[in-house]
């Protein structure tokens, strides 16, 4: 198979790039080892300083790299920007802290003197998708690498040039060669991967069922597995909300990256007293967004990032139209170059659409209408994913006693569900399992050796 990178924007092709064969493969598997076992012994500030060196870079040359993005997955060119520096800022968040989080923890015990000791676990392997080409990386890359450990990317197949340039970055800023590598290698390869005695544990953010492929060949194996799967994140909206401050961050959690984001917000709960004027409100700014040229930089919504992207998208729209729902705006495509979908409202979608169970990863808010509170709980728990969700509501101790009943990885009161270095971040349910970032992220590829002396 070959890797094809094409412009979402247009459907012209920019280059093509040839799959591995086993050979090439087996030999970067073996040169990462070889570059992890001698960078496992190199001390933490050394680590550090060169993961500084990589924000350096990627500030200085931040608008090279969102170009980039741009032109092969569609994202806007303001959002890729910021993709970028938030990029930085992991390496950065990772560069200061990383010596407190690997620093050997004393417990006390019947032992004259035991502690906890943190070490690396070898190559992990990275099984990265195309909506977010350099933060998914980044996010499991900057706390893997500081712990010790090697890194080698199989990323989607849509992204080949983020991909290479991600492993041009650490080369140039100096990590050893092969600490980081890119692996040009076809989907049904990944498993030889995992089962390589050169990998030692394997970190995914994707689709349910790739999660579940990776996951079973990793636990053949008996390898350390961390996933992060998709999600339908309900943002409830109560009685007493700031309905302004709400429907603006609607807006931009359920259309930032044209909708594909796991942790957007794609099922807007509303009781009845504010049900309408929500609708009405979110109603104004979504069909007030720019769509249009990702690179011009007032646009807001670009082109989905592949063209069966879009027909499954609008397969579900046009399915919870026939079970009921109200299309409110948008829910067709765009008639025009490129895989674009118009910015769209369905309202009072039922549990008879595929909508309320599926992600919707595009464009398209879903509005469903509780009876209660209770009910709009009731339907936020109400589904196989639980990864983020958010409350408003301008009582935040009744709001933080909802929080805790929902079942998802992280809660947000009066804020847009979003992914902090600071903050560990993953799901539960069919949303995975393991945590990325803050101490937690570091800690999830390490050994953690009881060390006990009499």
């Amino acid at each position: 198979m070959s890797y094809l990178s094409l412009n979402p924007a247009t459907n012209q092709l920019i280059q093509t790039y040839a799959s591995w064969d086993a050979g090439r493969l087996e030999s970067a598997l073996k040169k990462s080892q070889t570059a992890q076992q001698t960078w496992a012994k190199t001390p933490l500030v050394r680590r550090a300083e060169v993961l500084r060196n990589v924000a350096i870079h990627l500030h200085t040359q931040r608008d090279r790299y969102a170009t980039l993005i741009t032109l092969e997955m569609g994202k806007p060119l303001r959002e890729a920007r910021a993709e970028v520096e938030k990029c930085a800022g992991v390496c950065d968040y990772y560069a200061q802290h990383g010596e407190d989080f690997l620093r050997a923890e004393p417990v006390e015990s019947d032992a004259g003197k035991s502690y906890v000791e943190y070490y690396p676990l070898g190559v992990v392997l990275a099984v990265m998708p195309w909506n977010f080409p350099f933060w998914q990386v980044f996010r499991a890359a900057a706390p893997a690498l500081t712990a010790g450990n090697a890194l080698v990317l199989k990323h989607a197949a849509n992204v080949p040039q983020c991909a290479l340039a991600l492993e041009a970055i650490f080369r140039d800023s100096g990590f050893p060669e092969g600490l980081f590598t890119t692996l040009m290698i076809d989907a049904g390869q990944v498993a030889d991967v995992i089962a390589s005695p050169h990998v030692h544990a394997v970190t995914l953010t994707g689709s349910e069922a790739t999660g579940r492929k990776v996951a079973a060949c990793a636990g053949q194996h008996l390898k350390k597995c961390v996933l992060e799967l998709g999600g339908s994140d309900p943002f409830i909206v109560l009685h007493d909300a700031d309905l302004e401050l709400a429907t603006e961050m609607a807006v931009a959690s359920r259309f930032l990256n044209c909708g594909q984001s796991c942790i957007a917000a794609k099922r807007f709960i509303v009781v009845p007293q504010i049900a309408d004027e929500f609708l009405r409100k979110i109603k104004n700014k979504i069909e007030s967004l720019k769509l249009g040229d990702p690179l011009n930089d007032a646009t807001q919504i670009g082109p989905m990032a592949r063209l069966d992207l879009r027909d499954s998208l609008h397969e579900q729209v046009t399915d919870a139209i026939a079970e009921g729902a109200v299309a409110v705006t948008g829910c067709k495509p765009v008639e025009r170059e490129g895989f674009f979908y118009q910015p769209s409202i369905l309202d009072r979608v039922t549990a008879k659409s595929r909508a309320y169970h599926e992600e919707l990863f595009g464009p398209v808010a879903i509005v469903i209408r509780a009876a209660s509170e209770q009910d709009a709980l009731r339907i936020a728990n109400e589904t196989r994913f639980g990864l983020g969700s958010s409350i408003w509501s301008k009582d935040v101790t009744r709001a933080e006693q909802m929080a805790a009943q929902i079942q998802a990885g992280c809660t947000f009161i009066n804020g847009m569900v979003k992914s902090d270095p600071r903050l560990p971040f993953g799901g539960v349910k069919v949303s995975g399992f393991g945590r990325e970032l803050s101490k937690l992220g570091i800690h999830e590829f390490v050994n953690a050796k009881t060390v006990w002396i009499r």
